[in-house]
């Protein structure tokens, strides 16, 4: 009587540890919850003039005057207001290793009928591993949509769409062909500019990354190429957030995302084709939601150790999504 239950017991931890074909590549994700899924204290700190309220997290410098102007279209011809600073969230991002699989909007996957670059995770030479990501990039103004502040000038008055889908995007996995967005990337291509990254990572880690060091993604690697593969793969949320942070370089290099905090920016968004890294944080929606904790949301850059434990879920939980927070200086008035 014992073999026999002794070769079904063996059976069912066979069965356990063998890879289930049906599970493997599943597009799993969850809706983003605008009131339970948001770390609603990384709207701080707000800046009135030079006064900073609630300075809990590292924030960029703010304009030091109280006053501001802007021109207008219609006599005096310009606008006298109050500078403010602010954190909003602004956009969300899939970042999936399945084609058109839409994490962030409950593990959607489409038939777009247009063939993707096959993303995978693998291992290089000298005991490297390598990532691939596909992204999704949303416009999310969940002030808007919630109608908060809807009397301020400084809100963004859009919508919830989807703004990029990198599978349609033939540079995002070729790196000869994303050359053609950066070509500065053969400067910063040797030991000694890539050696100056760790300082970028220990200043995003202890407080804000440097902008001047704009080649650099902190902790996460190399800003270039600006596209989905990963070289340096580490574990998934780093080379997630890796990829996240190119995404949003190169929608600047693109002119599709536009600059918002400094003073530069108090009457309208500007350009910038060099990203200002001070400017972003990100906050993870899925699998898992960070909705609290001093890592809640985070610089670019900033390691990733000190939080990515029970961040990611073998089968279910391998797709990630991101809730992009954006520092907003205006002349409100």
């Amino acid at each position: 009587m014992k073999r026999p239950f002794t070769l079904l017991i063996l059976t069912g931890l066979l069965f356990i540890a063998a890879p289930h074909p049906v599970k493997a590549g599943v597009c799993t994700g969850n809706f983003v919850n605008p009131i339970t899924d948001i770390c609603w204290d990384c709207i701080f700190p707000i800046s009135i003039g030079p006064i900073t309220v609630f300075d809990e997290r590292p924030d960029p410098p703010n304009p030091d005057t109280l006053l501001c102007a802007c021109p207008t279209t219609v006599p005096p011809f310009v606008r006298i207001g109050i500078t403010i600073g602010f954190w909003e969230p602004a956009r969300l991002v899939d970042v999936t290793k399945r084609p058109y699989c839409f994490v962030n909007l409950g593990g959607l996957e489409l038939d777009a009928g247009i063939g993707a670059g096959q993303t995978k995770t693998s291992s290089g030479g000298g005991g490297t591993h390598n990532a691939n990501w596909h992204l999704h990039w949303y416009v999310y103004p969940i002030y808007a949509l919630l109608e908060l502040f809807t009397d301020s000038l400084c809100m963004t008055e859009s919508s919830f769409d989807i703004a990029y889908i990198t599978e349609l995007d033939p540079l995002w996995l070729d790196d000869e062909l994303t050359f053609l967005l950066n070509p500065e990337a053969v400067l910063f291509a040797n030991p000694a500019a890539q050696a100056a990254c760790a300082a970028d990572c220990v200043a995003a880690s202890a407080h804000l990354p440097l902008d001047s060091l704009f080649w650099c993604g902190g902790c996460q690697g190399s800003m270039y190429p600006l596209g989905g593969n990963v070289s340096g793969h580490v574990g998934s949320i780093q080379s997630a957030l890796m990829a996240t942070e190119r995404m949003a370089y190169k929608l600047g290099r693109e002119f599709v995302l536009l600059g918002s905090s400094g003073t530069e920016a108090l009457c309208r968004k500007v350009p910038r084709p060099v990203l200002k890294k001070t400017e972003w944080r990100t906050q993870q929606t899925n699998p898992v939601a960070a909705t609290s904790g001093p890592f809640a949301c985070n610089p670019l850059g900033r390691s990733s150790v000190p939080y990515e434990a029970g961040k990611e879920i073998p089968l279910t939980g391998e797709d990630f999504g991101f809730l992009i927070w954006r520092k907003r200086n205006c002349c409100a008035g």
